[in-house]
């Protein structure tokens, strides 16, 4: 208890003096976190779409198999990224491996498949609904595919938000692939973790803090946009 009081109060200390280090590991875990977002969301919020839309063969087998990449261990993919990046890799001539950039590339990884997964059960209900609808107006796959993800938007943003979750506190891969170097690749839960392994629980305790207070934010502040919105479905 005493232990979590100090972190209380470290965690304000640091914050009211705005301390330079925090500040800067905070910017870069939200500048990590909200970019691989983005690109997850990109590539998953329509590939949910077209799953949802699109009859094929091995269709039940492909959305098995992308809600199995959703329990996908960070930190193997953490080492896979690492061993494509390393110098011995396909992708060592870029000279990506330890920099935010291959922290983003596990992050997008790990990020996707759960993104995908989310919008795909989202959009299979509003396909469900929107089906004769849409296949009356004689609309094109893209079309559909267009109008579910406009409709379906705030849903969406759920499953954006749930990627945003599970990215802000990521640690393994990170580590692996960012090797925590300070004024460089240090986020919050790297340094949480550093603090731990040497003894420092008070200021361990302040940066996770730290860190939740960050993720609610982030939630409290697109939940209020996404509340501005007019929708006359919602």
């Amino acid at each position: 208890m005493n232990e979590i009081l100090q972190g209380l109060l470290e965690a304000g200390r640091l914050i009211v003096a705005f301390d330079a280090d925090l500040i800067e590991i905070s910017l870069r875990s939200l500048h990590v976190t909200l970019t691989a977002v983005l690109v997850a969301a990109t590539i998953g919020i329509p590939l949910g779409a077209w799953l949802a839309v699109k009859r094929f063969r091995h269709r039940r087998a492909a959305i098995a198999t992308l809600n199995a990449l959703m329990g996908l261990p960070p930190v193997v993919v953490g080492l896979i990224v690492y061993l494509m990046l390393s110098r011995s890799g396909p992708f060592g001539v870029f000279g990506l491996l330890f920099t935010p950039t291959a922290m983003i590339i596990a992050q997008v990884i790990i990020l996707t498949p759960l993104v995908a997964s989310i919008a795909h059960q989202a959009m299979r209900e509003m396909w469900a609904e929107y089906h004769d609808l849409l296949i009356s107006l004689n609309t094109t796959r893209s079309q559909r595919i267009r109008a579910l993800v406009w409709d379906g938007r705030r849903a969406l943003l759920t499953a954006a938000l749930a990627g945003f979750g599970r990215g802000i506190g990521e640690v393994g891969a990170i580590m692996i692939v960012g090797g925590n170097i300070d004024h460089a690749t240090r986020v919050l839960t790297t340094a949480i973790a550093l603090e731990t392994g040497k003894g420092e629980f008070a200021l361990a305790l302040a940066l996770g803090f730290v860190l939740i207070g960050l993720a609610i934010a982030v939630n409290w502040f697109i939940h209020t946009l996404s509340r501005t919105e007019v929708s006359g479905r919602w």
